[in-house]
């Protein structure tokens, strides 16, 4: 970063710190990863000097040449990796994605159904504070109060009851495998798109380390990044049949120019996606997440839904004495990282949850397996019993950082 640092010191000093902090600290965050040196060199490369609003062949400004290539490359090599029949690269990110898909085939007011965000679903699944849930008039969907799984019966009769444009499945904080049949079923009965949002689980759904949504859904959203190891963008996947309203609904409908430096970013970690190497990586995130589930469980831990089938672990800290808040401010100050989150049925405000949400999709970017997870059931552990003792969490941080010296992160 020799030019950043005679131009702007200050910001290349900020980037070093948080380089420092991605390569010591152990990151939990399940929508967070380490991208490849590739990924990282095309998203900062002189692509991010053209703008090409429109499609490729279809543009409204001239020299497209060379990103006209880079587009159908990144549509290609989606619909090849994910079995799609269509596919839009233009979407900055999820949320934008998501929104596109209800402007293509709701209109403001009309019923749009998603996962309620306390049970685990997406701030764009229809949520109060959202624009989907402004817009639109949201029906939501819940977690069985007893096995803490999606209840498929509530979903069909609140489908039934409301009668949807869309039913959206998917989400940012469930552990299981989601029925994409049942859902396909459901939203065919009563005439509705049905949509998944697979963010969480690209990554796992590409290496065949969970079952794909595509067959099933009319149209599949997605992030680029997360289990994907991409840059931070958004990915369409459709039916052919909707290809033209979804297409209309990203551009002019929502966006203007393309990210070309991301959409390029986006095409290296598809071909990275299809690899051998990245189907292993894949299944090792759900092994690593088993295993992490089963050592917290022996821990004392309360799971929700008393374990995982994907990358993903919610855990309800409160009977360990604490709230999700304090206890990831503590694993933070321990070197690891994670975020505080509702469970189902929550009693306590989102600020300052029940509990903390779990992922192993950066931690295997870094090679780490079993023994690492038990060294890490163990540390939480001990945290959890020491949350304001700031030597026994340095004590940790330093154990982390060691640990983490033995396992370099990709890209830097």
């Amino acid at each position: 970063m020799n030019n950043l640092k005679t131009v702007d010191p200050e910001i290349a000093d900020l980037v070093h710190q948080e380089i420092e902090r991605q390569r010591d600290k152990i990151r939990l965050i399940p929508s967070e990863n380490y991208v490849s040196s590739a990924v990282l060199e095309v998203s900062g490369s002189v692509l991010t000097n053209k703008y090409s609003e429109g499609y490729s062949k279809k543009r409204y400004y001239e020299g497209q040449q060379i990103i006209d290539q880079i587009e159908l490359k990144a549509i290609r090599r989606a619909k090849a990796l994910f079995g799609s029949e269509s596919a839009n690269v233009q979407p900055y990110s999820g949320s934008p994605a998501n929104l596109a898909v209800y402007y293509a085939f709701a209109r403001p007011g009309d019923p749009i159904m998603g996962l309620a965000l306390d049970h685990g679903g997406h701030l764009t699944h229809g949520w109060g504070v959202s624009i989907t849930g402004d817009f639109f008039t949201p029906v939501r969907y819940e977690l069985h109060p007893e096995t803490h799984l999606i209840d498929y019966d509530m979903v069909r009769d609140l489908a039934l009851k409301h009668r949807p444009k869309v039913i959206m499945a998917g989400a940012t904080a469930y552990p299981r495998i989601i029925d994409f049949e049942i859902f396909a079923q459901v939203a065919k009965e009563v005439e509705a798109i049905f949509c998944v949002d697979m963010a969480h689980i690209a990554g796992l759904v590409a290496g065949g380390a969970h079952p794909s949504p595509v067959p099933h859904a009319d149209v599949v959203t997605t992030t680029t990044h997360k289990s994907l190891r991409g840059p931070r963008g958004g990915m369409i996947l459709m039916k052919k049949k909707h290809r033209k309203a979804i297409n209309k609904a990203v551009f002019p409908g929502l966006q203007g120019g393309p990210h070309n430096h991301t959409t390029a970013g986006i095409a290296v970690a598809l071909k990275e996606a299809s690899t051998d190497e990245f189907k292993a990586y894949a299944h090792k995130i759900v092994e690593n997440a088993k295993h992490l589930a089963q050592c917290l469980n022996e821990k004392g831990f309360d799971l929700v839904s008393g374990g995982t089938d994907n990358h993903l672990i919610l855990v309800d800290v409160t009977k360990r004495g604490t709230t999700g808040k304090p206890f990831a401010k503590a694993l933070d100050k321990a070197g690891i990282v994670c975020n505080y989150n509702t469970v189902p049925f929550d009693p306590r405000p989102p600020f300052d949850p029940s509990g903390i949400r779990l992922g192993t999709p950066s931690l295997t970017s870094r090679g780490m397996g079993k023994p690492e997870m038990e060294k890490l059931a163990d540390w939480m552990a001990i945290v959890s019993d020491n949350l304001e003792n700031e030597d026994a969490l340095a004590g940790i941080a330093g154990e982390v950082k060691e640990l983490c010296n033995g396992f370099p992160a990709p890209g830097i």
